[in-house]
């Protein structure tokens, strides 16, 4: 009798431990059928990173980033959240589009030294100054409060005199040289950096063997002429790199180096474009060779 209730008590025991076992394993199916909530992974709001890679740039100035480099670039210049920032000839907002954001955030100052405009000026680039404007005029919540200037021939200060922190010129000294206005954009740069504030540039790079056109008209420049301009001016050097370096760029194109993307010219400028022509070779390049140089206003 002693023997069958011991039994009896194993037997119970061993169905209650089934049991606790079975229930065990309905509460973890059941807290496994719900996922953990996840975060979503993103750079932090008010980062460059986040400027960068922000829903609002559009798919064709992000397929960019891997010939312009914009944040190891703006790295490299020392772009930090709360400078004021004078960016020269912002065209249509390539480098604004990451800035305004950015800066915005930050508590930053961007001033933008747009195309001068005037019963002379050209059309497109006052189309090009209008459309810009109305974009960030339409959206302050992210853009910020930008401030328009202009740079041009009989243009007057980009920002006020000695606030600027960081100054931009992107690609567009060939511009200014073949306009005769390069020596002044140098001038004006100076007259509204502070002192020990930053210049920086990016630029097509002529070979250095090659002569320098003094109207520059291929795009290209020499990486020694724009260190005198700076110079003259009364800049001191700091720093090159290589960040926007392409030595597939052989720099003899047909239309200069506005053949080669984003312009892919087929034709001379002004000119319609030629189906016709084979821009094979002129794609695999990419983008333009750039130089990129760092200099500062003396304290």
């Amino acid at each position: 009798m002693a023997e069958r209730s011991t039994r009896r008590a194993v037997l119970a025991g061993a169905c209650m431990a089934a049991f606790a076992g079975l229930a065990a394993c309905g509460k973890k199916e059941e807290k496994s059928a719900t996922p953990a909530p996840t975060t979503p992974a993103g750079p932090p709001e008010g980062s460059l990173e986040w400027a960068v890679t922000g829903p609002w740039r559009s798919a064709a100035d992000k397929a960019r980033d891997p010939w312009r480099h914009p944040i190891e670039t703006l790295r490299f210049f020392g772009l930090q959240p709360k400078m004021t920032v004078v960016d020269f000839w912002p065209g249509s907002g390539w480098y604004t589009e990451i800035l305004a954001p950015y800066l915005k955030q930050g508590g930053g100052t961007l001033y933008l030294a747009g195309f001068a405009e005037g019963p002379t000026a050209d059309p497109a680039q006052t189309a090009l100054n209008a459309a810009l404007k109305a974009r960030l005029e339409g959206d302050k919540k992210l853009y910020g409060e930008v401030q328009f200037t202009a740079f041009g021939a009989a243009t007057g200060p980009v920002a006020p005199v000695g606030t600027a922190d960081l100054v931009l010129f992107m690609r567009y000294i060939q511009a200014w040289m073949a306009a005769g206005i390069a020596e002044k954009a140098f001038a004006d740069a100076y007259a509204a950096l502070r002192p020990g504030g930053v210049l920086g540039i990016e630029q097509h790079r002529l070979q250095p063997d090659e002569d320098q056109d003094p109207a520059a008209a291929n795009g290209y420049v020499q990486e020694a002429f724009v260190k005198q301009l700076a110079a003259e001016a009364g800049f001191v050097f700091v720093e090159a790199s290589e960040i926007n370096a392409n030595p597939a760029d052989t720099k003899d194109h047909p239309f200069g180096v506005e053949t080669l993307a984003p312009r892919r010219l087929t034709a001379p400028l002004g000119q319609p474009a030629d189906p016709t022509f084979d821009r094979t070779k002129y794609d695999a390049i990419g983008e333009s060779d750039r130089m990129t140089l760092k200099f500062r206003k003396p304290e």
